[in-house]
C-alpha cells in the first residue's frame, strides 16, 4: 500500500513539473525538467521573474 502511494505521489510531482515547464515555455522562457528540478534560463530572466506575475505563477494553477 505504501509503495503504491509513493509511486502515485512521484507521478503527480512529475506531471506538475512538466506543466510548469510547459507554462514557462508559453511565456517564452527556456525550461527543461532535470530530475526533480525545473531549470529555466534566458536573458534577463531574474528581472522579468519579479516584474511579471504571469511568469511567477506559470504552472502553479493560478492565473489561467
Amino acid at each position: 500500500m505504501r509503495a503504491a502511494f509513493v509511486r502515485m505521489a512521484e507521478a503527480r510531482a512529475a506531471r506538475r513539473r512538466e506543466r510548469i515547464a510547459a507554462a514557462l515555455a508559453e511565456e517564452g522562457v527556456v525550461a527543461v525538467v532535470e530530475g526533480e528540478a525545473v531549470r529555466a534560463s534566458g536573458r534577463g530572466l531574474a528581472g522579468r521573474w519579479w516584474r511579471d506575475l504571469a511568469l511567477r505563477e506559470a504552472g502553479q494553477g493560478r492565473g489561467r
